[in-house]
């Protein structure tokens, strides 16, 4: 398995960050080559499921996932959404949270704990997939902080 957290701070306030977050379709605009869509008929809460799709051209791999943690941001109480991979490809548990950040914002931390298939494979490369995945967390989360930055600028 492989164990990546990174941690961003966003200036955006914390029920903003939390339902862009649960908002699985928009994570294409922050993923590269990957889009995102909701399978069941509630995006929201646990059992809820959605698919990433990530591909060039023909090439690529769905990663489907299963909500199984949903607690909303409530006052100084992080919010956590936790989900279990349920693919060929990638194998594992993901999870976010987003906590108030003192004098406003929000703090998001996103790690996951994955495999990718098949392990026997692909488990002497953890090294290299820990980097790589730590890498695309950290510029995923640049991009999710700047889009709302620019937006409070916008409507503040």
């Amino acid at each position: 398995m492989t164990q990546v957290e990174v941690v961003a701070d966003v200036a955006a306030p914390v029920d903003v960050v939390w339902h862009r977050l649960v908002d699985w379709p928009s994570h294409g605009r922050w993923v590269p080559l990957t889009r995102v869509r909701v399978l069941t008929p509630r995006p929201d809460g646990v059992g809820a499921r959605f698919v990433g799709r990530t591909a060039v051209g023909p090439l690529g791999f769905d990663d489907p996932m299963e909500v199984t943690g949903w607690r909303p941001p409530a006052g100084d109480v992080p919010g956590r959404c936790d989900v279990v991979k349920q693919g060929r490809v990638l194998l594992g548990t993901a999870f976010f949270e987003v906590a108030p950040r003192p004098g406003g914002g929000a703090t998001v931390r996103w790690g996951e704990d994955v495999e990718v298939a098949p392990a026997r494979l692909t488990r002497p490369f953890a090294p290299l997939t820990r980097l790589v995945t730590r890498r695309l967390f950290a510029v995923v989360l640049r991009r999710f902080a700047a889009e709302l930055a620019a937006e409070e600028a916008r409507n503040g």
